[in-house]
């Protein structure tokens, strides 16, 4: 009996996909990936993030160990609409096989040109005119879209966990549905003239056209570009006409050019809103659903009073 017991032991070790050996390795480009992949994933994946918690995939410089990273993957899960503008180079030089996965494929993509208003309504300025805008994932119902991508490739990359993908897959996206309607119904509790606020860079234009609040940026959709003195003075022409009522700081971003706009407009800081990045475990927004949570209550909190 003792050694039937340990050769069945043994069987069921060797048929378990969580072996780490055995796990599919996926590398995501920034947090929020990570945490889709995870989501899909679970025991049957082992995954890395090159942009980790609080990072900021606009400017990310790639370290040697990164390229290591990449050549061991067999799936690198990417944003794309130029968001990572480092990451081909760095997979051309790991010399690595692994598949490319455009998380954004499908997603109507949105433009930030001159008739855009920063991409979210109301003014007479623009940044980064043609420019695509990466910031998709900030529409909850493009993120049900990122999953489904996610999805598809593992089960592409590992057919023995299909099963288990879908069903995962299945899951989350069910929490996302309910994530959506209690983001429409926060923004509905909020009186539609006060629906407008400002933050430090246009990363909200999908979170805007799906929820309608309008959002003012004076950075363009990458944290690379700088707000000009014009643009600046601008905004805060936009704010007193407007009424604008408050303004947000970003996890990503200094601080000091909203706290100068706040301070020379009287708009009040409405606090801190998690716009490309998760935070650590013990931040407000260690997963996707605990940011947009914790964007849409910081968002209610400012504007419904």
């Amino acid at each position: 009996m003792i050694r039937w017991g340990m050769v069945l032991i043994a069987a069921l070790l060797m048929a378990a996909p969580a072996q780490a050996d055995d796990r599919v390795r996926v590398v995501a480009s920034f947090s929020i990936l990570g945490d889709f992949v995870r989501n899909v994933g679970a025991d049957r994946v082992e995954v890395s993030t090159l942009v980790g918690p609080n990072g900021d995939a606009h400017v990310y410089t790639p370290s040697p160990a990164d390229a290591k990273t990449i050549a061991d993957a067999r799936l690198v899960v990417v944003n794309g609409l130029g968001l990572e503008g480092w990451l081909p180079r760095l997979v051309q030089s790991s010399g690595g096989k692994a598949t490319i996965v455009t998380a954004t494929k499908g997603i109507k993509v949105r433009e930030a040109d001159a008739d855009d208003d920063h991409g979210h309504g109301g003014g007479d300025h623009a940044h980064d005119h043609g420019k695509t805008d990466p910031h998709a994932w900030q529409s909850v119902p493009n993120a049900k879209i990122y999953v489904a991508n996610i999805r598809d490739a593992l089960i592409a990359a590992d057919p023995a966990g299909a099963a288990t993908y879908r069903a995962n897959a299945e899951a989350y996206l069910a929490k996302l549905d309910a994530l959506d309607r209690d983001v429409r119904a926060a923004v509905a509790s909020i009186p539609a003239p006060r629906r407008k606020v400002i933050s430090t860079h246009e990363a909200f234009g999908y979170f805007a056209d799906a929820y309608g609040i309008a959002f003012i940026a004076p950075q363009g959709v990458s944290t690379e570009s700088e707000a000009s003195a014009r643009d600046v003075a601008s905004i805060i022409t936009q704010i007193r006409k407007d009424k604008v009522p408050a303004v947000f700081l970003e996890n990503i971003s200094d601080p000091r050019l909203m706290q100068r706009i706040s301070a020379e407009t009287g708009a009040k800081i409405g606090g801190t809103l998690y716009s490309d990045s998760l935070t650590p475990e013990n931040g407000d927004a260690p997963t996707y659903i605990d940011m947009v949570r914790h964007n849409i209550k910081t968002l209610t909190g400012a504007l419904s009073s």
